[in-house]
């Protein structure tokens, strides 16, 4: 008998063989666990942060692309070149209604920050979409125009999405009224300069960067010597999407412009121990550009 139930123990475990195993299982599933864990955050913060990069790079093409074409005139036309009233302008910590006339009717800024630019150009060609070599921020063939008000806008602006998100936002009149497109989502702040040239005879070169208050106390007749223009834009990602939880601060045109302006000019800086706690842990990217603009002359 004891030979038989020696036998018999050898081909089984014991409780304590058992709960060991149980044990080491649970670690090993833990461990699993946590790894996967850790595989799936670094993706996610990995893939949010090249989402940030691909969209605040594209947002920045299409804005610069927009200023390239900025007051420009169809000399080869048969017809002479309208007078226009500008190349840009813009507003500070503005918004804007999809439909309404261009800039005429500002609305209160998402958070109270972001600005208003506004980019005027004639077309070329003729027929709705012209010859399609002149095209708004949206895409869409501009023609010459027959006035002034025929020329084309592209007018970017930040505004609220579906979702309560703020988005970068394209306006422009086509051939059925006005309209707008996002381009990105989650723009916390979306921040203009302009650089003038203030010399008795003008250069070309800009002397000084400004916001567009800065250009209207200097007189309307300085939005024509507005040669280049500077953008500022932070981008913020999803919730929790922040690989670590110390509070940044961004400072969209440098540490010497907000340490300067930030009490009158909302949004060059924006410092994360400052949001509501949900906000804190999102990430974020700032992007910036300098564009010449080509052709001043309205």
């Amino acid at each position: 008998m004891s030979a038989r139930w020696h036998r018999f123990r050898c081909g089984g475990w014991t409780v304590v063989e058992f709960f060991i195993a149980l044990l080491l299982g649970l670690m090993i599933a833990l461990m699993s666990s946590g790894l996967l864990l850790a595989a799936s955050t670094g993706y996610r913060h990995h893939s949010e942060g090249s989402w940030l990069g691909d969209s605040g790079q594209y947002a920045l093409e299409i804005v610069a692309q927009s200023l390239r074409q900025a007051g420009y005139q169809d000399w080869d036309s048969a017809s002479a070149p309208v007078a226009g009233d500008g190349a840009v302008s813009g507003l500070d910590a503005r918004s804007l209604s999809r439909d309404g006339e261009g800039i005429s009717s500002p609305l209160p800024a998402v958070d109270g920050v972001s600005d208003v630019l506004a980019v005027r150009f004639a077309g070329s060609g003729h027929g709705g979409n012209g010859d399609g070599s002149m095209l708004n921020c949206a895409g869409f063939g501009v023609a010459t125009p027959a006035s002034e008000a025929e020329r084309g806008w592209s007018i970017f602006y930040v505004a609220l999405d579906a979702q309560g998100e703020p988005e970068l936002r394209c306006k422009y009149r086509g051939a059925h009224g006005w309209g707008s497109d996002a381009i990105v989502r989650g723009v916390e702040s979306f921040q203009v300069l302009y650089g003038v040239d203030t010399d008795a005879v003008p250069d070309g070169v800009p002397n000084t960067y400004v916001n567009a208050s800065g250009v209207d106390a200097m007189g309307a007749a300085y939005w024509q010597r507005v040669c280049s223009v500077r953008i500022g834009l932070l981008l913020r990602g999803g919730e929790g999407s922040k690989p670590e939880s110390v509070p940044a601060t961004f400072d969209l045109f440098g540490k010497a412009y907000s340490l300067a302006f930030s009490g009158t000019d909302p949004g060059v800086q924006v410092d994360e121990e400052r949001m509501p706690l949900r906000l804190q842990h999102r990430a974020r990217q700032m992007f910036s550009i300098t564009v010449m603009l080509r052709n001043r002359g309205g």
